[in-house]
């Protein structure tokens, strides 16, 4: 593996975080890119259940509590070599140094709502993932957590908008080459 100036390993294929709040259409747009582009898609959520990194459940959010150093270990060599679509509604723990591209998809507050209450969220799961999209906060743990001319705020209200945001990470994928 070749070394960049900066004296890190230069990957042959792009690492890129799609993050966002649950119901955005990270999923959606995740599988729809990893085909376009033959990248690997991971779904952090899959994983954690699959292979049992977290420690245990949350009876008031109703889900996994996830162990970041687990999920850490479990992808360090994956993420290494390159070449992945990594797909989570947080970002903050993954190490800088494996992502070339940060999505973090949006959605406006009254559609998100809609599809949340459709997924089942009620009360405070609902509220907390509402409150985090209406003051995104992912965005702002995105751009504190990776530099900033990587991280790029995506619209996803409609199958539209996932279409446009599959072309212009399919392209960017396309040029990584000449970018690096």
């Amino acid at each position: 593996m070749a070394m960049n100036g900066g004296g890190r390993k230069k990957r042959e294929r792009p690492n890129i975080l799609i993050t966002g709040t649950p119901g955005t259409g990270k999923t959606t747009t995740c599988l729809a890119l990893a085909e376009a582009t033959n990248l690997k898609h991971i779904n952090i959520g899959d994983l954690v259940r699959q292979k049992n990194l977290h420690d245990g459940w949350d009876d008031q959010f109703e889900c996994y509590i996830i162990n970041e150093d687990l999920v850490c270990d479990e992808l360090e060599d994956l993420m290494e070599e390159g070449g992945n679509i990594v797909d989570y509604h947080g970002c903050d723990f993954f190490p800088e140094r494996w992502f070339d591209y940060v999505a973090v998809i949006q959605t406006e507050n009254s559609l998100l709502y809609d599809r949340l209450s459709k997924r089942g969220y009620t009360g405070q799961k609902l509220s907390n993932n509402m409150e985090c999209e209406i003051f995104q906060v992912l965005l702002e743990e995105a751009k504190e957590s990776y530099p900033e001319d990587i991280v790029v705020a995506l619209r996803s209200d409609c199958i539209e908008d996932i279409d446009r945001n599959v072309s212009t990470l399919t392209d960017w994928v396309r040029s990584w080459g000449s970018l690096s």
